[in-house]
């Protein structure tokens, strides 16, 4: 099968078990197609699936993923013992462990093509990741607390693992509870990390964004808390920021610290 091929059938299969979209028509374009294909994942409820669509699935995203190239750790050259800072696509990088940015019901991102880092590892791992973060829900009872992690498989990823944690939402003044809190968040993952023997974990921009936290705070209380973190611990850990802005804050905190 051939790329093209494996996203139209990806497309019927997940149209054919959701009647409600079964007057979409398979567009032409390849663009519109992989986001098609993307909306489709995104929208899908937690549920079991074919072997075959399986297989397939996970062809098509091994694929995709190496189309947009892999980053290794290897590769990247630390701002302080064993501290690095990445600019990219964290769903391209090859460490033992990426920090989703999760909302309380852990099973993603259900906004269609939403460019979300939730929705983005969500869309690339994989449904499987979707069915493993609701066997956990469904076995813990209650929405996921602010502060703690849970680890999971990363499936298609080129990671090992995903640990997913929810920060704290931010409206109005940012206060010393709301940093206490992503404190937190940074302390469950990287204990979570120490916990299953993982040597490198890759951090996002926990709370910025969507969720409020005022970038420049957030970047000081990551670094702060990772660094601390790492004199008694033997721990690679990656910042990995997306935009120009989340970069220049993250290198003027580590020229500061020198």
């Amino acid at each position: 099968m051939t790329q093209a091929e494996r996203r139209i059938y990806l497309i019927k299969e997940l149209l054919a078990e959701q009647p409600q979209y079964s007057d979409i028509e398979i567009p032409d374009s390849e663009d519109i197609q992989k986001r098609l294909l993307r909306s489709l994942m995104n929208v899908r409820m937690p549920k079991p699936i074919s072997a075959d669509f399986m297989k397939i699935q996970d062809e098509y995203l091994s694929e995709a993923i190496s189309e947009k190239g892999i980053t290794n750790i290897e590769e990247l050259s630390p701002v302080s013992k064993g501290i690095y800072i990445w600019q990219g696509d964290i769903t391209t990088l090859c460490c033992d462990a990426i920090v989703n940015a999760a909302n309380s019901g852990l099973t993603g991102c259900y906004s269609p093509c939403h460019n979300c880092i939730d929705n983005c590892i969500h869309t690339f791992s994989g449904i499987q990741l979707r069915n493993e973060c609701d066997c956990i829900m469904k076995k813990q009872g209650h929405e996921e607390p602010v502060g703690r992690a849970k680890v999971t498989g990363a499936y298609n990823l080129p990671c090992k693992y995903v640990i997913h944690t929810v920060g704290p939402t931010v409206r109005g003044r940012l206060t010393s509870e709301h940093c206490k809190m992503l404190e937190e968040c940074y302390l469950s993952c990287l204990s979570a990390a120490v916990g299953y023997c993982m040597k490198s974990i890759a951090f996002c921009c926990i709370s910025t964004g969507v969720f409020g936290f005022p970038k420049k705070e957030a970047a000081e209380t990551a670094v702060r808390t990772v660094c601390n973190f790492l004199k008694k611990h033997d721990l690679k850990v990656i910042f990995n920021v997306f935009g120009d802005e989340d970069y220049e804050i993250y290198q003027k905190l580590f020229i500061r610290t020198e």
